[in-house]
């Protein structure tokens, strides 16, 4: 199924009634898939009613890309299962690794972006790619220290996996503050610098400052209200380069559904605002 852009929400399981009679104008919904990676079930049964009524996206966070293994075989077997299942509209996956010598970490792990991590990770989008008969979209990371060693910056990185392997951008904007504020640039300069053609879906969330070193190191909790300067850096985004999906994320300190549907339709009027001005201006 394919939408027009819209606003979607990550959907947790205390929420799946709500999300099911939600009728709200182009609302979808994204699970890691790793959460459904079992035979049948509860799970499968509310997942499956959710999107009898709306689109879906998959949003991994296990094949570990940027490892130095290649993607786990019976891992991308089980998200083609769900790829075939559910049909979602979009599929995604982070930038990082997580996976090494059969050991998975729960942490999202960051890496120094040379040219030997550009091949293997390409190759490692292709295999994936390849595997799930269709196009990916990667997201940018969260940083919290400077490494040593990058042949590239960020987004120089993320623009030339894009263009050897097809693949197309998940453009976290509270991941672009988060990284910007720790490592000292500009988050207004990285988001102008993002080609519109690659931006296929965008996150929003919130982010927290470090119990012990306060704002000077903010971590991406997705554990509290869209900050402010999130919401400023999302409508610079979509005023530059129009109206894309974009998703509510909110993992921790789960609110109610009546909540995360408002600043879902916050994101939603600032997409249709953004498009109506267009139209405008065309």
């Amino acid at each position: 199924m394919t939408i027009a852009p819209a606003a979607g929400l990550g959907l947790k399981p205390q929420h799946y009634a709500e999300a099911i009679s939600d009728t709200a104008a182009g609302a979808w919904f994204e699970v890691h898939p790793e959460n459904y990676m079992c035979e049948g079930g509860p799970r499968h049964a509310a997942l499956g009613a959710v999107r009898d009524k709306h689109p879906l996206s998959l949003h991994g966070v296990g094949l570990s890309l940027a490892g130095d293994e290649a993607p786990d075989e019976a891992h991308l077997a089980q998200l083609r299962y769900l790829v075939d299942r559910y049909e979602p509209f979009l599929v995604s996956e982070h930038l990082a690794w997580s996976r090494r010598g059969g050991v998975y970490r729960s942490d999202l792990l960051p890496f120094p972006r040379t040219s030997s991590a550009l091949i293997r990770i390409a190759r490692h989008i292709d295999r994936t790619q390849e595997a799930l008969g269709r196009r990916i979209l990667i997201e940018n990371p969260s940083l919290y220290l400077s490494l040593h060693g990058h042949d590239y910056g960020e987004l120089e990185f993320l623009v030339d996996l894009c263009r050897r392997t097809g693949c197309g951008l998940l453009l976290d904007v509270n991941n672009v503050y988060v990284s910007a504020s720790n490592l000292g640039y500009s988050a207004e300069a990285y988001i102008d610098a993002v080609s519109a053609s690659l931006v296929g879906e965008i996150h929003l969330a919130g982010h927290a400052p470090d119990p012990t070193l306060g704002a000077g190191l903010l971590i991406d909790t997705h554990g509290a209200p869209i900050d402010e300067t999130v919401w400023r850096l999302f409508r610079r985004l979509v005023g530059r380069i129009g109206p894309r999906p974009t998703l509510i994320e909110r993992d921790d300190n789960i609110p109610t559904y009546t909540h995360l549907a408002a600043e879902r339709d916050a994101a939603a009027s600032i997409l249709v605002y953004t498009h109506e001005a267009a139209l405008v201006s065309a």
